[in-house]
């Protein structure tokens, strides 16, 4: 591990500027503050402690202290398991204005199924309980996107030996030194992140001074916030970091909060949180949190405290972010394969007159209801069985009952998963159980953002181990691709082969087959019937209507889309 230079490049204009916005809202507070505003403003460097000759400002602190800790003689609760949750969980911030999801999503790809820019990184560091937490969550709700994924360094301690358990339990381990931290996963898991791929985070368990068994899993997005006491401790996580801010607290401050955090949340005493904070904890920030200030771009006097300092570091980063901004360009890709012949991964079920018969039934708009039903039921499994076909099989003898051998054939791959994606393929899972005994189902999500028109994954629920599976895909219609290919690289994401994967569609557009293949040419497309034009409105002509509606008896659009509630897929 390679930790920054202590004359690494100072960038004055920064931090400036948000120390001059801090002197600049400070009426409410006294004048000894603007006073230090503008010492803040003309040496950055500095521990800004605050002065305490005040004997009011020791009183205070003395009540906040009285305030914050259990009385003396008072019984201590018992020990809670706490956890790391990676600040995804709830994955949901729920604001004044909208729902963040804070677990992230996998950012739109274009049409050649690859990430058009990386994700916008924050570093947030600063001491332990300086309040970086509280700063990156102002910052998420002042930001006002709806996709975040907020990746906590608590995540990434080392898993300790049996000696270092026994030191840990006893407030002997120095959980604020850099080898504490596994700075090689970080890494690897924010450029991940960055590159918009799913990446499994660990959960740590601060009673147990261990990580759990089950990780959790997060996916990448617009914008990506990293906090940590080490968050710039690191040469190759700070080259991640498009932006780095350091929290600075009072240290008094930072102690009455680590105070009533380890003993309400974690069942410490009073005695062993004040050891482990004089032994290694300031310490620690004195030698190896302290000095990584000199790298920030911004500094936060009194965290977040500073609203003034947070709104000056909002408007950077919408200017920062409108210049990433994503757009899925559907006339692009409209016109991207005009005249092209279809792809050699496509194959149409043949068209008997059986399957003309049922594809008449169901495309006319007076067909009631039970028999679209009913005729959508039989072209699906239809379609199953054809696309099982495609499975790789081997040879293989068995004896039938007169005791003969039989020269025959056996699946020759692990497990087949259905993935649908909701709500018009989850009606395609009968069929699919229907054939496939004890077939696992996962269930996608993905809707358009009707300010942006992107897709956008907003649900998933994937077996375990998917990786080793077959997976068949399935969606009712497919117009645009659009949200078939965010279901691809969602899989794709989960390290599921993309020769593994089997797109199902009752009826697609020559459009739809052309963006898929194309971005994925490996993945193998069924279907009963393509059909050769998409109006302007991106909408499948002939076409079947609006699949989910019209089998669950739901109101229709306006205009007689044939598009889900969700992404035009």
């Amino acid at each position: 591990m390679v930790r920054p230079s202590l004359q690494a490049p100072l960038h004055w204009g920064a931090h400036a500027l948000v120390t001059w916005a801090a002197r600049r809202g400070c009426s409410r507070g006294s004048s000894q503050e603007c006073r230090r505003s503008a010492v803040v403003r003309r040496l950055p460097l500095l521990c800004r402690g605050r002065s305490q000759t005040s004997g009011d400002k020791q009183a205070g602190n003395a009540e906040s202290l009285d305030r914050l800790l259990p009385p003396v003689g008072a019984r201590r609760s018992p020990r809670k398991r706490t956890t790391s949750q990676c600040k995804s969980e709830p994955p949901l911030l729920r604001t004044s204005k909208r729902t963040i999801y804070t677990a992230g999503r996998p950012p739109w790809y274009n049409e050649h199924g690859t990430q058009s820019k990386e994700a916008f990184a924050i570093g947030l560091g600063g001491g332990s309980a300086s309040g970086k937490t509280t700063v990156a969550r102002m910052i998420i709700e002042a930001l006002d996107v709806p996709w975040v994924v907020l990746l906590s360094m608590d995540s990434f301690y080392k898993v300790l030996t049996t000696q270092q358990q026994e030191q840990a339990a006893h407030n002997n381990f120095n959980f604020d030194h850099p080898d504490a931290f596994d700075f090689d996963l970080i890494v690897s898991t924010l450029k991940k992140l960055k590159q918009g791929k799913s990446v499994k985070v660990p959960v740590y368990d601060f009673t147990t001074h261990s990580r759990k068994k089950d990780w959790k899993t997060l996916y990448g997005a617009n914008v990506i916030i990293f906090e940590g006491i080490m968050a710039f401790a690191d040469k190759t996580l700070l080259e991640l970091l498009d932006m780095k801010i350091f929290v600075d607290t009072d240290s008094d401050i930072r102690l009455v909060r680590r105070l009533r955090r380890d003993i309400s949340e974690r069942g410490r005493d009073i005695e062993g949180v004040i050891k482990q904070y004089n032994k290694f904890v300031k310490p620690a920030f004195d030698q190896y949190i302290q000095p990584t200030m000199r790298v920030a771009d911004i500094v936060v006097p009194w965290g977040s405290g500073n609203t003034v300092a947070i709104d000056l570091i909002v408007q950077h980063m919408h200017s920062q972010l409108e210049e990433r901004k994503l757009r899925w360009d559907m006339a692009a890709l409209a016109s991207a394969h005009q005249c092209h012949p279809l792809p050699r991964t496509l194959s149409v079920l043949k068209s008997t007159p059986q399957v003309r018969g049922m594809h008449t039934i169901i495309r006319d708009k007076e067909t009631s209801r039970d028999e679209f039903i009913f005729y959508s039921k039989r072209l699906m499994r239809l379609l199953i069985e054809h696309a099982l076909s495609f499975l790789p099989f081997q040879d293989c003898v068995v004896q039938t009952p007169q005791g003969q051998d039989y020269a025959g054939k056996c699946y020759a791959g692990k497990q087949i998963t259905g993935v649908s994606i909701l709500r018009a393929g989850e009606t395609m899972e009968p069929a699919l159980r229907a054939v496939c005994k004890d077939v696992r189902i996962g269930t996608i999500l993905i809707q358009t953002n009707q300010h942006t028109g992107e897709p956008e994954l907003h649900y998933l629920r994937l077996p375990k181990d998917i990786s080793d599976d077959h997976v068949i895909l399935m969606d009712c219609t497919v117009s645009t691709g659009a949200a078939a290919m965010m279901a691809v690289r969602v899989l794709l994401d989960h390290d599921v082969p993309e020769d593994k994967i089997f797109l199902l569609s009752l009826l697609m557009a020559e459009m739809g087959v052309h963006s898929v293949a194309y971005a994925f040419p490996r993945v193998r497309i069924i279907t009963t019937a393509v059909d050769k034009r998409v109006n302007d409105l991106f909408r499948i002509i002939p076409g079947i209507g609006n699949f989910g509606d019209r089998y669950f008896g739901t109101d229709a659009a306006p205009d007689g889309s044939d598009e889900e509630e969700a992404a035009p897929s």
